[in-house]
Parts: C-alpha cells; sequence; structure tokens
C-alpha cells in the first residue's frame, strides 16, 4: 500500500466515521417528551411512531453506509479499478469511448449494488410506516428512467470533460467548466418540462380558493407565475412537499397533491409563499452562482491531480489515462466536497429562515405557516429533536421547532 492510496482510504473512511457518529448521537438525541407546540398534533401513538421510524431508518442508513464503505475500500485494495480498465481496453475503441465504457461499467456496478437497498427501504420500512404507495412496476421503471437520463447526461458530461482535457493544455479546466456550466443551465430550464414528467404527471391547479388565494397574493407582490401545478406524488407516497422548480418561462412552483389534501388554503398559500421567497430574494441565483464557482474550483484542482503518476499507483492501474484520472479525482475530492457540503447546508438553512421571514411578513398569517410547518412534520414523521451534530453536517433546512420559534419574533407592519 503507497501512502496515496492509505490517504484516499482514510478520506473515504473518515467521512464514513462523521456521519455514523452524527447518525448515532441522532437518535441517541430523541425525546420522550412531545413538544408543547407539538400539543394538539402529535399523540402519544403517532410520536412514538415517529422516534420508531427514526431509530429504524438510521439503523438501514448505517448498515448501507457500512457496506459501502466496506465495497469501496475493497474494491480498492483489490484493483478493482484495473480490472475494470482492463475490460473496458479489451474492446479495442478509442481514448474516449474507453473512458465511456469504463464509467459505465462503474456506474452500473455500483447502481446494481443499490438495488436491494432501494427495494427494502421503500417496500419494508416505508410500508411499514404506512408511506409506501409505490408499485413495484413503478419502481422498476423509475430505475430504467433514471439509468437511461444518468447515462446520457452524465456521458455528455464525461465526453467534454474528457475531450478538453485529451485535446488542450493548461486552459482544458476552463473550457471544461465553461462547457459543463452550459449543460446544466440547460438541464435546468428544461428539467420541468421535460425529465420531471417522465417520473410523475404535473396538472394545472384547478380554480378554486386555492388558486385564487395564491394569485391574489402572487399578484400583490408582483411575482409573474408560470405556472402552478400538482404532481401526483400520491402514487409512491403519502409523504407531502413543495417545491420551486426551472428559470424563465420554464420556472415553476409544484405542490404534491397529498399537500393540497392536508392543509387549509391559508397554510398552502403560506408554503406557496415561502416559496416565492426564494425567488425573490434571489436565493436561486445565489446558490447557483455558488454551484458554480465550486464547480470552477473543482475543475482547477482536476488539472492539478489528473495526470499525477501517484493517483494511478494508488489505484494500482497499470496504464494511466485521462478517463482514469478523472473517476480517481473524485476520491481525492471527497473531503472538499464533504466541506463543501456543510457550507451549502448551512447557507441553504439560511435561506430558509429567510423564506419563512419573507412569507410571513409578506402574507401576514404566521398562525398559517407555523400550523403548516407543524403537519408536515406530524404527517412525514419528522424527527424534532434533531442533533445538532447532525443538522451541522446535513440538514438543509432548519429543524422546525427552531423555525417555529424564529417565526414568533417575526414583527408584522402593516402598510398605510
Amino acid at each position: 500500500m503507497n501512502i496515496y492510496m492509505l490517504l484516499i482510504v482514510s478520506f473515504i473512511f473518515l467521512i464514513y466515521v462523521l456521519q455514523s457518529v452524527a447518525d448515532i448521537l441522532n437518535v441517541r438525541n430523541i425525546s420522550a417528551k412531545i413538544p408543547k407546540e407539538f400539543t394538539g398534533y402529535f399523540n402519544k401513538d403517532s410520536y412514538a411512531k415517529s422516534q420508531k421510524y427514526l431509530k429504524t431508518k438510521t439503523k438501514f442508513s448505517l448498515l448501507q453506509a457500512s457496506f459501502f464503505t466496506v465495497v469501496e475500500i475493497v474494491f480498492i485494495f483489490a484493483g478493482g479499478f484495473n480490472f475494470a480498465d482492463l475490460l473496458a481496453r479489451s474492446f479495442g475503441f478509442g481514448e474516449i469511448v474507453t473512458g465511456l465504457i469504463f464509467f459505465g461499467l462503474l456506474f452500473f456496478a455500483l447502481e446494481i449494488l443499490k438495488i436491494p437497498f432501494g427495494a427494502y427501504d421503500t417496500f419494508v420500512i416505508e410500508e411499514k410506516f404506512g408511506f409506501n404507495k409505490t408499485k413495484a412496476v413503478t419502481f422498476i421503471a423509475d430505475l430504467i428512467k433514471n439509468w437511461v437520463i444518468s447515462a446520457v447526461i452524465l456521458g455528455a458530461i464525461f465526453i467534454v470533460v474528457l475531450w478538453f482535457f485529451t485535446e488542450f493544455g493548461k486552459f482544458a479546466w476552463i473550457y471544461s467548466f465553461a462547457a459543463v456550466a452550459v449543460i446544466e443551465m440547460f438541464f435546468a430550464f428544461v428539467y420541468p418540462v421535460v425529465i420531471m414528467p417522465l417520473f410523475n404527471k404535473f396538472t394545472p391547479l384547478k380554480n378554486g380558493k386555492l388558486k385564487t388565494s395564491v394569485e391574489k397574493y402572487a399578484a400583490k407582490e408582483n411575482f409573474k407565475m408560470k405556472g402552478l401545478f400538482t404532481m401526483d406524488n400520491s402514487k409512491r407516497s403519502t409523504k407531502s412537499n413543495a417545491f420551486f422548480t426551472g428559470f424563465g418561462r420554464f420556472r415553476r412552483i409544484v405542490l404534491f397533491d397529498t399537500l393540497i389534501k392536508k392543509h387549509t388554503v391559508e397554510e398552502l398559500t403560506s408554503v406557496l409563499a415561502h416559496e416565492m421567497g426564494h425567488f425573490k430574494l434571489g436565493h436561486i441565483k445565489k446558490d447557483l452562482i455558488y454551484g458554480f464557482i465550486s464547480m470552477a474550483f473543482m475543475f482547477f484542482l482536476l488539472s492539478v491531480f489528473i495526470n499525477s503518476p501517484w493517483l494511478f499507483e494508488a489505484f494500482k492501474m497499470q496504464t494511466a489515462s485521462v478517463y482514469a484520472g478523472v473517476v480517481f479525482f473524485g476520491f481525492l475530492y471527497i473531503p472538499i466536497s464533504f466541506i463543501i457540503g456543510i457550507i451549502s447546508s448551512a447557507i441553504s438553512r439560511k435561506h430558509e429562515y429567510e423564506a419563512d421571514a419573507y412569507a410571513v411578513k409578506t402574507y401576514k398569517k404566521p398562525k398559517a405557516m407555523i400550523d403548516a410547518l407543524k403537519k408536515l412534520s406530524v404527517d412525514n414523521l419528522s424527527n424534532l429533536y434533531p442533533h445538532k451534530f447532525k443538522v451541522f453536517l446535513e440538514y438543509s433546512h432548519p429543524p422546525t421547532l427552531e423555525r417555529i420559534e424564529a417565526i414568533k419574533k417575526i414583527k408584522i407592519t402593516e402598510k398605510k
């Protein structure tokens, strides 16, 4: 074992340990006491069910993480990447096609390993707790669609990066970044109208009190809606949510059909006001800029390490190649990606507080927003007492109780 292999394996193991510790602390932080805020929302049985759900999901997550960490480390030690490379080269194609085969072998091997875990999570755990509505045929169809879409998008990105790093010199990282940024922007525009409908049915919100309420609010805030849709999430799960997606004329706000069934017009309008708040406060653009800066930094580092002999030695490769260098750099980038993820989550939590405040100050119905958050927590069996370390590492949204406390402190002023 050389020092670089040891370093890479240490990265993998260290992050596995940190995430596992966060999960264990999170479970131990459970309180048997129902928060005062949730009196009348959670009863004794449903609250106990939420805690059992957390424990079950955490145990399963730890098992899954342990399995894939062991597989990953064993694969590296056993020279699995070199075997995949020899197999890819045996077809006798050029560098780019061989790189695609190499990447495809690794991608689909990983995806196949994920299938039993995904099936168990859906048909055993989610079923046990009353969430699952997914049929086997839908599960299989989703897998195939995801594979095809991922193969097309990731394959296109991989080809572009390989070509630039093969044909261009020290500026290859700039060209790669620019090209991938364009590809990402393209899919950000078309994703809501081309890809998402492959998985779910999107129906324009019907005329009625909810649509009238939302349109009235949007007009007051000068928010030009390009689409307000409901999504048939009920064919997969009973869980509820809403989200904002797309840009320009493809911009749309989506409500799960399960959300509409469980909330009042005022609560739903509050939720949508929150989603509009993300747009009005520039969160979408800020996230995009942050993502591009992170990506540019990643491609710069890739240009530094992609041809390093020690990187190929660490993975026991007989032959160095650009395509293998791209894959191996992903392992080297693990700790940086982990840190960037923590920063991204912190920024996201800040944005959620700001969007809550925007919704409350503009719609002026804090109780409706609070009630919506409470119902969402109950319906989704959310953990009301997440450990701070778990929140720090992974939470993109602040804990519900903290959001409620923040909303209560917001001062609402009436326009004269």
